[in-house]
């Protein structure tokens, strides 16, 4: 006789299946008391927003997915929003973004990285010297700003090393508002340039980007005199800078606006923008391709912008304007390089 023999089914005890033992439904709570946000800062998975006059942490709900969050967006949080040293918000809603400002890793990957959202200006930052402008780097933000929706302003630095006519010169065409800075990493000696800057920032998001060591977490640090933006030097030897602002970050400027610091970048990938609509982002050379064959690429032997820019038609610059435009064009299709 075996010992279980004794017992029958009364006398065996079904454990519940975990699975479906809660009922699952696909509505989402509607989070109606969410208090809307700005992120103004993301780091390894934690966001800082600014709710009305204080900072809060947060970090992204799972009901989220994978929606990406970047600094400008507009969130919704819940939870803990005292903005204390131990609290923790939840975002569990992004707004809809105004703009979305854009890169690539280069001009071949069609994977983009949104850097910053709800921008509506970006400040191209570029040093006159040390290092050397890069006309060919202004004319790829300009085509991600034109892009984007966002209006374009370069903000020229360190005019105590060089000229800035040659270079304002090849923009002149385009109407892009500028401004010409010259201020001291120290902080000694008087800076100008800063209040015209900060007119042109009042009541706007304004994202700056520009090559490392161009000056720019030292013009933010002059704009915002709490930001403590780290500054580096230039490279010697490359001509290059290095980075030192390691993360987007939102900073409220005084009188009101915000802008956004970026990363010091050596590259600004377009591979996310259609080649053919390059040449609407050239408003200067625009004009010339109303005798181009049908479907012309611009970069081939009909093209009329040849003839057009050798008669005068882009003004003094028109030659170097074609040139970069090309180039952009070879870079999407792996004829050439471009930086």
């Amino acid at each position: 006789m075996s010992r279980y023999d004794h017992l029958d089914e009364s006398s065996v005890r079904v454990r519940p299946s975990r699975r479906g033992s809660r009922p699952r439904t696909k509505e989402r709570p509607a989070h109606d008391d969410a208090q809307e946000a700005l992120v103004i800062g993301v780091d390894r998975g934690r966001y800082t927003t600014r709710l009305e006059d204080r900072q809060v942490t947060a970090m992204r709900a799972r009901e989220l997915g994978r929606k990406s969050i970047v600094v400008g967006d507009r969130v919704g949080l819940v939870g803990d929003t005292s903005g204390g040293p131990d609290a923790l918000a939840r975002i569990v809603k992004i707004l809809p973004r105004s703009s979305v400002l854009r890169r690539s890793a280069d001009d071949t990957d069609r994977v983009e990285r949104v850097i910053v959202a709800n921008a509506d200006q970006m400040a191209i930052v570029t040093a006159l010297a040390d290092p050397e402008p890069r006309p060919r780097m202004i004319d790829r933000c300009l085509v991600a700003a034109y892009d984007a929706g966002l209006d374009p302003l370069l903000v020229l630095t360190k005019s105590d090393l060089a000229s800035p006519e040659g270079l304002l010169e090849i923009y002149r065409p385009l109407d892009v508002p500028y401004v010409v800075t010259r201020l001291d990493p120290a902080g000694a000696g008087d800076a100008e340039g800063v209040a015209e800057v900060l007119e042109h920032l009042r009541d706007r998001v304004s994202v700056f980007v520009g090559h490392s060591g161009v000056g720019k977490s030292t013009l933010v640090n002059a704009l915002v005199p709490d930001a403590n933006r780290a500054t580096g030097v230039v490279n010697v030897v490359t001509g290059r800078g290095r980075h030192t602002s390691t993360n987007a970050v939102a900073l409220e400027v005084p009188g009101g606006g915000w802008v956004v610091d970026t990363p010091g970048v050596r590259s600004f990938g377009l591979g996310h923008v259609d080649p053919g609509s390059f040449i609407e982002h050239f408003p200067d050379l625009a004009e010339g391709t109303a005798d181009c064959p049908r479907g012309c690429s611009h970069d081939e032997p009909d093209c009329a912008l040849d003839a057009w820019v050798a008669s005068g038609g882009a003004g003094p610059s028109g030659a170097v304007r074609l040139e970069s435009l090309r180039r952009l064009l070879r870079s999407r299709t792996g004829d050439g390089s471009d930086t």
